[in-house]
């Protein structure tokens, strides 16, 4: 069990706030939050590129800070990248598949 508080994720929650109110019409990423490090907030996108990218971009996130991997057997490509915002570390991803030989996205 966990000793912290809701006041221990008091950081990222007031930057879930700020990020809410400067760019509401940025599109809806998955939000964790975590007591194992909780001063830092995730931003997800799943299956679009494009929604990371307008973060990417409100945030000042330069493109050649932005990491490229792959996983599940490269059927998934994974784009990260990180920054300070208001104190807190915050982490972008964004999950996409990756298209086959065929131009259609393997399943």
């Amino acid at each position: 069990m966990t000793a912290l508080t809701m006041k221990d994720l008091a950081a990222p929650l007031h930057a879930l706030r700020l990020l809410a109110w400067d760019f509401p019409g940025l599109p809806a990423m998955d939000v964790v939050m975590s007591t194992v490090v909780p001063n830092e907030l995730e931003l997800a996108s799943h299956d679009d590129f494009g929604a990371f990218e307008a973060w990417r971009e409100a945030l000042g996130i330069l493109p050649e800070s932005v990491t490229c991997r792959e996983q599940g057997a490269g059927r998934t490509r994974v784009l990260r990248a990180a920054v300070d915002f208001d104190g807190v570390r915050l982490t972008l991803i964004g999950f996409s598949a990756v298209p086959n030989g065929s131009g259609e996205e393997t399943p």
